[in-house]
């Protein structure tokens, strides 16, 4: 039994940061949540035999009891048949409180070991109840870190995108407004472009007869 305890408590004492902090750990969170699927199985077996070896100290309590009680009954007739001369009823009153006390010691004995394992049972449940709480606490530790670094992946990404967004966009709206600015002025040149020659024109003719006058 020893052995067997033994086995669970290196299962669940393992140096599972180690484990956890290897380089080539690509997941680290999903081999902590194994781990700890595992610890919680091996922690339930324990608390199993826990309550069985309970059972068991009260079962050996209520047959020591039991042979307790026949003894000190057999002891009585022996003593009742021994008055009465009946040799016979005598030797069987006595045969069976020897065998009734030897029960009762047997399960005393029994008892005190029950009792004993129970407690060492009992500490190896609790050191396992407490190391498993630390995965718990070690596992949202790990989902806080987790949850930051994806935070910040995104942010950045938006950010990033966001940037080049906008600055593609302003470059858009830089075209648009070239391309505006020179629309227009196209169409202003276009339509005033008949004004200026007529008003050239109507300068040039009375430049032209100022001169022949002189």
């Amino acid at each position: 039994m020893a052995n067997l305890f033994n086995r669970m408590k290196d299962s669940i004492t393992a140096d599972f940061h180690e484990l956890l902090d290897k380089k080539e750990q690509k997941n680290p969170m999903a081999v902590l949540n194994q781990y700890l699927r595992h610890s919680e199985q091996e922690t339930e077996k324990v608390r199993v035999l826990v309550e069985r070896q309970h059972k068991l100290k009260e079962e050996f309590a209520r047959e020591q009891m039991k042979a307790q009680d026949m003894a000190e009954k057999r002891q009585k007739q022996a003593e009742v048949a021994k008055r009465a001369g009946e040799e016979t009823m005598y030797d069987f009153a006595i045969k069976e409180y020897e065998e009734y006390s030897e029960r009762a010691e047997r399960m005393k004995v029994s008892r005190q070991d029950a009792v004993q394992q129970l407690e060492e049972l009992e500490c190896k449940y609790e050191d396992m109840k407490h190391r498993l709480k630390d995965m718990h606490l070690k596992r949202m530790e790990l989902m806080g870190r987790e949850n930051v670094a994806r935070a910040h992946h995104k942010m950045n990404h938006v950010i990033e995108h966001t940037s080049e967004n906008s600055y593609n966009r302003f470059q858009e709206m830089e075209h648009y407004i070239d391309n505006l600015e020179y629309k227009v002025n196209s169409a202003y040149y276009r339509n005033t472009f008949d004004s200026k020659i007529a008003k050239l024109e109507k300068q040039m003719q009375e430049q032209e007869k100022a001169t022949a006058n002189h």
